[in-house]
C-alpha cells in the first residue's frame, strides 16, 4: 500500500520491553484517520501483544489524527471496545476439523441447496467437456479475465466499478506477485474444458485465505458457477494445509449455508473534540445507520439490491449502446 499511496503510516507502540504493536492507518486531509487499504480491507486493528489496552484517544493524538473511523475491526480489542456502535458476524469455512466434517456441516445448514449444487456440477462438467480446477494460477491473464468479469458484475448490479481505479488494480498485481509461505496472493479458477467460468482472487496467510474478489461467466449462470467453484476451492483450500475461508461480512445468502463458523467484526469511531471531526461524523453518521438499517432487514435489503440492480442494467444497456455506435466516414474522405 505504501508504494501506492502516499497517506500510510504505521505507528509503532513500545513499553519497557520494547516493541509491543503496531497500528497501520491512512492519514488524510484534516487529521481524517481510516483503515490502510479503506474499503478493500475486510479486517483492521491493533497488530500486538495479547490484551493490549491503550488510551484511544491517546493513541489517535500521537498518529495526529482528529478521528479514526473503522468498518471490519476485529471486534473486542480492548483498546477500540468502548467505541465500537455495530457488530456483525463474517462467515467463514472452517476446516480444522478436516473438509469432510465442514461438508457435513454444509449439508446440515440446507441439504437442499447441497443437493442442487451437486447435481448442477454434475450436468455442468457433463454438457461442457469436464471440470478442471486450478489452484494458485500464475497466468495473469487468466487474472485479467477474474477482474473483467468482476467489473461487468459490478455495473450490472449498479455497484461502483472499483477496477477503474488504477491504484487497485495495481494493488491487485503485486498481491499476486507474492509468494511466500506466510503471504500470498491466489488465483483460483474452474474451467468446463479448456474455459474459464468461474474465479476468484483473495489473500492468503498461513492458515487463512480470505475471500476478496469472486466472480464467474454469466455465459454459464445456469449452472450456478460461482457457488460449483467455492465448493472446489474450500476442498483445495484444506488440501493445501489451510484452516479457514474468511468470506466477510455482507448480505449474501449462500454464505449462510457454506459457513461452519464465524468471526465478528466492527463497526465505530473514534475522535478528538475538533471541527473536522464534527464535520466528519455530520457526513457519516446518517449514512452509517441507513446502511445498518438496511442490512438488519431482509427485505429491504433485497429491495436495495433490486434498484441498484435495475440501475445496473440501465447503465449496462447505455455502454452497449454506445460502443455499438459507429461514426459513419464521409463519402470520399480517406
Amino acid at each position: 500500500m505504501d508504494r501506492l499511496r502516499d497517506r500510510v503510516r504505521v505507528a509503532v507502540i513500545q513499553d519497557e520491553t520494547g516493541i509491543a504493536g503496531f497500528f497501520p492507518y491512512e492519514r488524510h486531509s484534516f487529521g481524517i484517520g481510516k483503515p490502510l487499504g479503506g474499503f478493500l480491507t475486510t479486517c483492521h486493528g491493533l497488530i500486538s501483544v495479547p490484551d493490549l489496552r491503550l488510551e484511544a484517544k491517546a493513541l489517535l493524538r500521537a498518529c495526529k489524527l482528529s478521528v479514526f473511523d473503522f468498518d471490519h475491526l476485529v471486534a473486542g480489542q480492548p483498546t477500540f471496545a468502548p467505541y465500537e456502535s455495530d457488530v456483525r458476524p463474517a462467515p467463514v469455512m472452517d476446516f480444522t476439523q478436516g473438509f469432510d466434517a465442514w461438508l457435513q456441516q454444509v449439508k446440515t445448514n440446507s441439504p437442499k441447496n447441497l443437493k442442487t449444487v451437486r447435481y448442477k456440477e454434475r450436468k455442468f462438467g457433463r454438457e461442457q467437456g469436464g471440470l478442471r480446477f486450478e489452484w494458485a494460477s500464475a497466468d495473469p491473464e487468466v487474472l485479467r479475465t477474474l477482474l473483467a468479469w468482476k467489473s461487468d458484475q459490478y455495473r450490472r448490479t449498479g455497484r461502483v466499478d472499483r477496477f477503474a481505479q488504477p491504484w487497485i488494480v495495481e494493488l491487485i498485481d503485486l498481491m499476486f506477485a507474492e509468494n511466500s509461505a506466510d503471504f500470498s496472493g491466489v488465483l483460483t479458477m474452474l474451467y468446463a474444458g479448456d474455459v474459464p467460468v468461474a474465479g476468484h482472487f483473495g489473500l492468503r496467510t498461513a492458515t487463512t485465505l480470505v475471500g476478496w474478489f469472486p466472480a464467474y461467466d454469466t455465459e454459464f449462470a445456469r449452472y450456478s458457477p460461482g457457488i460449483v467453484h467455492h465448493l472446489q476451492m474450500a476442498e483445495a483450500a484444506a488440501a493445501a494445509g489451510l484452516h479457514m475461508v474468511d468470506m466477510g461480512k455482507g448480505g449474501k445468502e449462500y454464505k449462510d449455508w457454506l459457513k461452519s463458523g464465524v468471526l465478528y467484526v466492527a463497526e465505530g469511531r473514534v475522535s478528538r473534540p475538533s471541527a473536522s471531526a464534527a464535520v466528519h461524523w455530520m457526513g457519516r453518521t446518517p449514512f452509517n445507520k441507513a446502511r445498518t438499517i438496511v442490512m438488519d432487514r431482509p427485505s429491504l435489503y433485497r429491495a436495495a439490491d433490486r434498484v441498484l440492480k435495475g440501475f445496473g442494467r440501465v447503465r449496462s444497456s447505455l455502454h452497449q449502446e454506445s460502443s455499438n455506435a459507429v461514426v459513419k466516414e464521409p463519402t470520399g474522405a480517406r
